[in-house]
């Protein structure tokens, strides 16, 4: 009796969250019949991910929350268009600091490396056009800017929660489940690319295609 009241609760809460706190911006993007799908698809992913924590060993890492609680919070999130899930973890570390820290490392990096890696074919065909373009000059460009992407993403990477797991060697593994607004992300993206345009030889039409390169938004898996 009292799981029922429980999952009653639980997806009353689910269909609250969905509905009421759904941004304005998001929710004028979207038909009722549209939101209704939405709302079932989040409560589908929600069920499927508390089981798959729950099987796997998966605690929420601190905070007076419980995991149910902070995963009804994330996918209300998600709700708004712009915001996208983007995980960093590690698979051995020893404190909560560290391996917190870790992850977000991991993110920066995995994001970088996506980013750079979304631009670099069209970059190259584009500088390859200009005979004049040494290939030193193209390596220099996107090695400059996923590194300074890198170092500019943490901005646009907000904590919706982290899980924690003993492996039984005295180590733990360790997911912090960010949400990235693609438009804040998109802006960082940007300056990324300006500073990394202003070390070399590009020109002006050529960093304004690249830009548009830079702009677009990609995949994060």
């Amino acid at each position: 009796m009292k799981k029922e009241i429980l999952k009653i609760a639980v997806m009353a809460l689910i269909s609250a969250l969905m509905f009421i706190a759904v941004p304005e911006t998001a929710s004028a993007q979207f038909s009722k019949k549209q939101e209704k799908k939405l709302v079932k698809e989040n409560e589908k992913m929600y069920k499927n991910k508390i089981k798959e924590y729950q099987k796997e060993g998966w605690k929420l890492a601190g905070g007076s929350r419980t995991l149910e609680v902070a995963l009804l919070a994330h996918y209300k999130k998600l709700t708004d268009v712009k915001n996208k899930e983007f995980i960093g973890d590690v698979s051995q570390c020893k404190s909560i600091n560290v391996c917190r820290q870790a992850a977000l490392n991991n993110a920066q990096n995995r994001y970088a490396s996506l980013a750079s890696g979304n631009i670099k074919g069209r970059v190259e065909s584009l500088f390859r056009a200009d005979a004049n373009m040494p290939e030193t000059e193209i390596d220099k460009v996107i090695g400059a800017y996923e590194k300074s992407v890198q170092a500019d993403i943490s901005g646009s990477l907000v904590e919706s929660y982290s899980i924690v797991k003993e492996n039984g060697n005295g180590t733990k593994s360790f997911q912090t489940i960010f949400i990235i607004n693609e438009e804040e992300a998109a802006s960082a993206r940007m300056r990324a690319m300006e500073r990394s345009l202003k070390e070399t030889k590009i020109s002006i039409m050529e960093a304004e295609e690249i830009s548009k390169f830079v702009n677009e938004g990609f995949n994060l898996e």
